[in-house]
């Protein structure tokens, strides 16, 4: 029987995944509002991927999602969230597996809600991908990799639903803690998304800057400490090991979208690391006043 996989949220990250689904024959629905919709029926996702002709891909597209899914992959904003969760009956993933990829650490209790016992905490690592136009995606580099754990899944479960991201090419670690899945990336980037906000500067510039590396620096160190509180012992040196291993060209999504005169997630990302802080009596000045000064933006 063909995997059938649903997409909430068709956007940058979304729309690659979903083009990946697709060109795995996997039978691939798309649920998204009216407009976005309308646009995908009439236009389909275009994505080039690695310097490749761009590929037109035609997954299935719908208001709501009512027709039973082994995987579901949530990919909207934060702050759009509940929302988009409307559009899902529970029913849908029943037997299947909720996937989330997206920022902070606020969502989980979101999307256990609305679908108990069937969602896997998740983080996305070495992508890079950006829209040039509302359903044109360039993808610079073909990699993804995704890491999941869950409390509520069996293993069995979690290795299956690796198995349908690994089908469509994306590379799966599977974790025994989703604490640490989803603070691995939060210690990072906490910090990281503030900084390139702030200044519109690449990370590569920003951890050789002599007054910025220090700062980011102790800030990540403040953000591990916070992550020890909640159980998850992260060294601070490894972490920023990590943000040295980087491209230097690399930015931020929060980055790019206040450049656009989007709205950020910057509340979601680092105001969620501050308030397990504030709740554990972890002091972060540092991270607080990145945190202050993006406030408005």
């Amino acid at each position: 029987m063909n995997t059938t996989v649903a997409v909430l949220g068709p956007g940058t990250v979304g729309g690659t995944f979903a083009a990946r689904f697709v060109t795995a024959d996997y039978r691939t629905v798309c649920v998204a509002p009216e407009a976005t919709v309308r646009l995908m029926a009439f236009a389909g996702i275009s994505i080039e991927s690695n310097g490749s002709p761009p590929l037109v891909v035609r997954p299935e597209v719908a208001e709501r999602l009512t027709c039973p899914v082994s995987l579901l992959l949530v990919s909207v904003r934060n702050d759009q969230l509940e929302d988009a969760l409307e559009r899902i009956e529970p029913e849908a993933v029943a037997e299947g597996v909720v996937v989330p990829l997206l920022n902070g650490l606020e969502h989980m209790d979101v999307l256990r809600a609305r679908f108990p016992g069937r969602v896997a905490a998740a983080s996305l690592w070495r992508f890079d991908a950006y829209r040039v136009g509302r359903m044109q995606i360039v993808q610079p580099s073909p990699t993804a990799l995704v890491t999941m754990a869950s409390d509520d899944l069996s293993r069995e479960e979690l290795e299956r639903a690796a198995r349908i991201l690994e089908g469509a090419g994306i590379d799966v670690e599977l974790d025994e803690d989703e604490r640490r899945v989803l603070w691995r990336k939060a210690v990072r980037l906490s910090v990281l998304a503030p900084a390139t906000t702030l200044t519109q500067r690449p990370i590569g510039e920003l951890r050789t800057d002599y007054e910025w590396r220090p700062r980011l620096e102790e800030a990540v160190a403040e953000a591990c400490a916070v992550a020890d509180a909640e159980g998850v012992h992260l060294m601070p040196s490894a972490q920023w090991t990590r943000i040295t291993e980087m491209d230097g060209d690399a930015t931020t999504s929060v980055a790019r979208d206040v450049r656009e005169g989007r709205s950020s997630e910057l509340d979601a990302i680092t105001g969620s690391v501050l308030r397990v802080a504030r709740r554990h009596g972890v002091e972060c000045p540092v991270l607080s006043e990145l945190a202050a000064r993006t406030a408005h933006l």
